[in-house]
């Protein structure tokens, strides 16, 4: 061993690319973790995402509104969907939540009636989810 080399490994000036080597292996591995849990929780999110059409409402009277609606991705689950009828200021004078079984089908179409405490403008579907 020359003197230089005895001097280098006395003093860990051989180390430093080791310990380079390590810092870049480390952040690869810690960078591959967060890129694959970002990519899982896409994943899983989109998995479950439920889509939700209004096509159309129609006042019944003072004490009722019925509301048609289209709900797609969720084929096989059961669904759950907050309906809600406002008045002409969008106050809400009717709310409901109504329950469905799984079926097959990546589309669906329900018609439900709201009860109403008073007139009603409109009616609409505010969110849809897998419970």
């Amino acid at each position: 061993m020359t003197t230089q080399l005895k001097l280098d490994h006395r003093y860990g000036r051989t180390r430093e690319k080791r310990s380079r080597r390590l810092v870049i292996t480390v952040a690869g591995v810690l960078g591959a973790g967060v890129l694959g849990m970002v990519a899982w929780t896409t994943v899983a999110g989109a998995i479950d995402s439920v889509d939700t059409d209004a096509t159309g409402f129609e006042v019944v009277d003072d004490h009722a509104v019925v509301v048609s609606f289209q709900v797609s991705g969720a084929a096989g689950k059961p669904l759950a969907c907050t309906l809600e009828a406002q008045d002409t200021e969008h106050g809400v004078v009717g709310w409901q939540v109504v329950e469905y079984p799984a079926a097959d089908g990546v589309s669906r179409a329900f018609t439900e009636t709201i009860p109403t405490v008073a007139l009603a403008t409109n009616g609409l579907v505010t969110s849809c989810w897998i419970p």
